[in-house]
């Protein structure tokens, strides 16, 4: 399968790309600009793609609220400029549309578990940009009959991931913690759960829904299960052996926080069979290995 992977260079897409080829799948991942209509048409012409995963977007939700208006023009028209590129070609591909379960927004303990049925009550503008590219590419499937397949991902996590998000962020200054013998670790507000799948698992998923999935559909990708940021943070806390404790910095604090985030995964299940091979300690420690290294690293340059 010939597949193109936007956004390739991140910490999804590099995961993404290594599992494609490693299923013996041809792999492009070009440096084209969503926003750029142009260039983004001209990449997928070179590449021909059997199959596009659109990973390229904004993706830091605390961000968004300092940069609406960059944010949607990346994550909405950005899509859109790909849906056009996709249908333009003379063999369309399938495309993976990756959103996120930050659509469903504020919900209840009555809402939970969060199915691809639930409400989408997006509070932020990340939230708001993702809704707006998953019905774009419903638009594109019920208008052009473009293979779309959308993905509401809950939180994933992972070796490699940037600092920018809470449990990478927790595991690097735990890390550096230990290396000095101490110290604070910097948190915003503990008290939110969420749905945490590994990285690795997550990109297994994709490349199954594009083999197994309905086009139109839309499917959460998640574990089933929600854990508390604080947990998380005392997990790792219990792996640095020196005096590191917890201190709230009210700048990681956000404006509208969403208390429970936890999905459903079994439309995903029924249709692909893909079941969770990391568990979530597993998955920390890797995390919190990843970190030790690097810092290391520096150190010896």
């Amino acid at each position: 399968m010939r597949a193109l992977v936007t956004g390739g260079a991140g910490f999804v897409g590099q995961w993404l790309q290594e599992h494609l080829r490693q299923c013996g799948d041809e792999v492009a991942a070009p440096d084209a600009d969503v926003t750029d209509p142009a260039a983004l048409g001209q990449a997928l012409v070179a590449a021909a793609p059997d199959a596009v995963y659109h990973l390229a977007a904004i993706t830091n939700v605390g961000e968004s609220w300092g940069e609406p208006q960059r944010t949607f023009e990346v994550n909405a028209v950005g899509t859109l400029n790909l849906l056009e590129a996709a249908r333009s070609l003379p063999s369309v591909p399938t495309v993976l549309l990756v959103c996120s379960a930050e659509v469903y927004g504020q919900v209840g303990p009555d809402d939970l578990p969060l199915t691809e049925a639930s409400p989408l009550r997006p509070v932020s503008p990340y939230a708001a940009s993702k809704v707006a590219a998953e019905f774009l590419g419903l638009q594109a499937h019920l208008a052009h009959h473009l293979p779309v397949i959308r993905v509401r991902a809950f939180n994933h996590i992972g070796p490699g991931q940037a600092p920018t998000f809470v449990v990478s962020s927790l595991a690097r200054q735990v890390a550096e913690a230990d290396i000095r013998g101490g110290g604070v670790v910097k948190v915003g507000n503990l008290s939110p759960q969420r749905d945490f799948t590994d990285v690795r698992d997550v990109v297994r998923a994709y490349r199954l829904l594009v083999e197994r999935g309905v086009p139109g559909e839309v499917y959460n990708v998640c574990s089933g299960q929600a854990v508390a940021i604080e947990e998380i943070a005392r997990y790792l806390l219990e792996r640095a052996p020196g005096d590191v404790r917890l201190e709230v910095d009210p700048q990681r604090v956000r404006p509208v926080e969403v208390p429970v985030l936890r999905g459903d995964p079994q439309r995903l299940v029924a249709v692909t069979g893909w079941q969770r091979e990391h568990s979530l300690h597993d998955t920390l420690d890797d995390v919190l290995a990843g970190w030790h290294r690097e810092l290391a690293a520096s150190e010896r340059r």
